[in-house]
C-alpha cells in the first residue's frame, strides 16, 4: 500500500467542449476530494459528464480552469508528455471496450506499456500480472481468441502491471453479460484491497456502484449528492437530494 500518496483533489473544475454554437459546458465548478485507498463510484445519466470527469482525473482531458491534484501533483499544469509519463507511473486505466492491440498476444499487450516505460523486466512482470488475474494459461493468445471477460482481464492486468497507486475504470463491465461482469467486478475489488488502491469507477450499474465505499452522482456537469451508505443498503439518488 502507498499511504498518503494516492489521493485525488479537484478544485473548481470547469470544462467546455466544442466551439461556437456547439459549445457544451461539460463540467461546471466541480470540486471533489477522494482519499488515498478509497473506492468511489461515479454514477449519472448518459451525457451527464461522468466519463469526462474520469478523463480529467486521468489527465487525459485538459480543464479550462481549476486545479487537478493527483498524489499531490498538479497534473493540470503538466504538458501532454509530462502528464503521460506521470500517468504511466501512477494511474492504471481500464476502458469499457478493452483497448487491446489485436495483432499482439495477451502477454505482449501487457508488456508494451512496461517496455515503453523502459522496464527491462517487462515480460516477466506482464506474465506475473496475467497470472494474478487468472490468465496464466492464455499468455500467447490473441484478443480475437479470448472471450470478452478474458479481454477485460488482460486490460486489468495491463493497468495493474506497473503497480499504480490509482485505478480508474470507465464502465468496466459495460460490454459484458451480468455473470461475467460480476466476475470482473469481484476481480477489481479484490485487487483494490490487495494493493490498497485508490479506485474510481464510472458505471451505469447500480450494484457495482453500491460496492464502492462512496457514490458520487453527476448530473448536467455538476455533483448533486455524495451519499455515504452501508454496502447492503445503498441510498437512492432521489432520497439524497
Amino acid at each position: 500500500m502507498q499511504p498518503h500518496q494516492s489521493g485525488i483533489m479537484l478544485e473548481n473544475i470547469d470544462l467546455t467542449l466544442g466551439s461556437n454554437a456547439s459549445r457544451v459546458h461539460v463540467l461546471n465548478d466541480i470540486s471533489l476530494k477522494i482519499q488515498s485507498g478509497e473506492s468511489v463510484g461515479i454514477v449519472g445519466p448518459s451525457g451527464s459528464g461522468k466519463s469526462t470527469l474520469l478523463m480529467v482525473l486521468a489527465g487525459l482531458e485538459k480543464v479550462d480552469s481549476g486545479k487537478v491534484l493527483i498524489s499531490g501533483e498538479r497534473i493540470d499544469q503538466m504538458s501532454e508528455d509530462q502528464a503521460a509519463a506521470f500517468r504511466g507511473r501512477n494511474i492504471g486505466i481500464v476502458f469499457q471496450s478493452f483497448h487491446l492491440i489485436p495483432n499482439m498476444t495477451a502477454l505482449e499487450n501487457v508488456a508494451v506499456p512496461l517496455e515503453l516505460a523502459g522496464r527491462d523486466d517487462a515480460f516477466t512482470v506482464a506474465e506475473q500480472a496475467l497470472k494474478s488475474v487468472g490468465l496464466g494459461h492464455r499468455l500467447s493468445h490473441y484478443p480475437s481468441a479470448l472471450s470478452g471477460g478474458e479481454q477485460q482481464r488482460v486490460a486489468i492486468a495491463r493497468a495493474l502491471a506497473p503497480k499504480p497507486a490509482i485505478l480508474i475504470a470507465d464502465e468496466p463491465t459495460g460490454n459484458l453479460d451480468s455473470e461475467t461482469g460480476g466476475q470482473i467486478a469481484d476481480l477489481l475489488f479484490a485487487k483494490q484491497q490487495e494493493y490498497g488502491l485508490t479506485m474510481v469507477l464510472v458505471t451505469h450499474d447500480p450494484s457495482l456502484a453500491a460496492r464502492c465505499a462512496r457514490e458520487i452522482h453527476v448530473r448536467s456537469g455538476q455533483i448533486h449528492a455524495e451519499p455515504v451508505h452501508a454496502a447492503e443498503e445503498p441510498v437512492p439518488a432521489e432520497a439524497a437530494q
